[in-house]
């Protein structure tokens, strides 16, 4: 005789996989067992067929349970006279081909089994409202914004977030949130399992720990921590305005030899993760950090090299970034932002403040022994690399223009400008690029 087996209510929200029903037989009779089941798209493909203690095999099929009439044409109609039974596999062992399918693919599979293991009619709304994209953080994964919104999911408890952890092979789950528009800080990330964010990175042989629900790490600046940490900054004193929980303070000082780095931070939650990252690099005897608005930073004639690693747009930094270069010597900048590079569009539309020729201070001669051969120049003589847009060129001449604006104005004489570098980072769109500038800047002698 058959019988029925159905998955108890407290198997399916244990937070385990939901036990796969198997069809059983013997040997002899599998490969008629599978092409019946095959054709009526009841095998499981996605957990292996498996051999029993008493050497009877288990064939995985699809739902809670296997109806009468399937178990009646088996036993007397596909294989007449073949033992057939239903059991749970309570550990079943994911085929090949399930091992094989692509993470999106196996967290559907897994999820689309648990809500049907909950008596939750799969649909394609549910299927359409997984993750496509998501973010990896050692056991811990970042879920993007636009999943899980539809109102079924909210009915089905946290075991849902056992589930989708379990399919990703992580431990904890977190899931982005749109961004307070009003300053006030509202966290933009939601830990949806775990006690904790706090994760760990090694970029480069540095360690970063942050906690992901308070605090940004972004992926794609690794090129130019790489950069910075390539660079000869023996005996140098530095000043980050935007340090965040360390990204470019702590290759300057791990890697590059900065002697000293002032660190800027006003959110308090990175400030605790910039602290940690001193500490676990060894590097927190030759860091100060200044907690709060770095506009209304104290420091002053002090670097020689300022970081302004803040997008889309650091401007509102470039005054002070001005005031804390040293007097004497001066230094260099190196000014993030993202440019926009649509065609038609003006300077204003590329983030900078409006640009009046007139305030040029003093004659720019801009050269630079960086550009390979095949660099052309532009309408004013210098020299542009072949991988530097227009755009981005033009962005820079008038950024060095502001600088020197305010250079002047800061401290009361002339200061000479160097485009040394345009770096590109990433690119956010077609047309969307952050690059960041190397302008050196020099007080002009004084004359007699």
């Amino acid at each position: 005789m058959g019988e029925n087996v159905v998955v108890s209510d407290m198997e399916r929200e244990s937070g385990k996989p939901v036990a796969v029903v198997a069809v059983v037989t013997e040997p002899r009779f599998t490969q008629r067992y599978r092409e019946y089941l095959e054709r009526q798209k009841l095998f499981d493909t996605q957990h292996r067929v498996e051999k029993m203690p008493d050497g009877s095999v288990a064939l995985p099929v699809l739902g809670e349970t296997l109806p009468e009439q399937h178990l009646q044409e088996l036993r007397n109609r596909v294989a007449p006279g073949s033992p057939c039974m239903l059991t749970q596999l309570p550990d079943p062992v994911p085929s090949k081909r399930a091992q094989g399918c692509s993470p999106a693919r196996k967290l559907c599979l897994e999820v689309s089994r648990w809500v049907e293991g909950r008596g939750v009619k799969w649909s394609a709304e549910l299927e359409a409202d997984l993750p496509r994209s998501w973010q990896r953080h050692g056991n811990l994964m970042l879920l993007s914004e636009d999943c899980f919104q539809a109102k079924q999911w909210k009915n089905l408890g946290p075991e849902l977030w056992e589930t989708v952890a379990l399919a990703l092979g992580v431990q904890r789950l977190a899931k982005r949130g749109r961004v307070s528009p009003d300053g006030t800080r509202t966290p933009a990330v939601t830990l949806l399992l775990g006690d904790h964010g706090w994760v760990e990175h090694v970029d480069n042989g540095i360690r970063y720990k942050f906690d992901v629900t308070q605090c940004m790490f972004s992926f794609g600046n690794i090129t130019e921590k790489l950069r910075v940490a390539s660079l000869s900054c023996a005996g140098e004193v530095l000043v980050d305005l935007y340090a965040g929980i360390g990204y470019f303070t702590l290759p300057f000082l791990v890697h590059a030899g900065a002697a000293f780095v002032h660190a800027c931070e006003w959110n308090p939650h990175a400030v605790v993760a910039l602290r940690n990252n001193l500490e676990i690099n060894g590097v927190a005897d030759r860091c100060q950090i200044h907690f709060g608005d770095n506009r209304k930073l104290k420091l002053s004639n002090i670097a020689d090299r300022v970081i302004l690693g803040l997008i889309p747009s650091s401007e509102e930094g470039w005054p002070i970034a001005c005031q804390v270069l040293r007097q004497d010597a001066g230094g260099i900048l190196h000014i993030h932002q993202n440019v926009e590079s649509f065609p038609g569009k003006n300077l204003q539309a590329l983030g900078v403040s409006k640009i009046e020729k007139e305030h040029w201070l003093y004659p720019q001669q801009i050269t630079t022994n960086q550009w390979k051969n095949g660099a052309t120049r532009d309408s004013r003589g210098k020299m542009l690399s072949p991988a530097t847009k227009p755009e981005w060129q033009r962005w820079a001449e008038s950024a060095e223009t502001r600088i020197a604006t305010l250079l002047q104005q800061v401290h009361g004489k002339p200061w000479k400008t160097q485009i040394l570098h345009i770096q590109p980072v990433k690119s956010y769109a077609p047309h969307v690029d952050h690059i960041v500038l190397d302008l050196e800047c020099c007080p002009c002698p004084s004359v007699g």
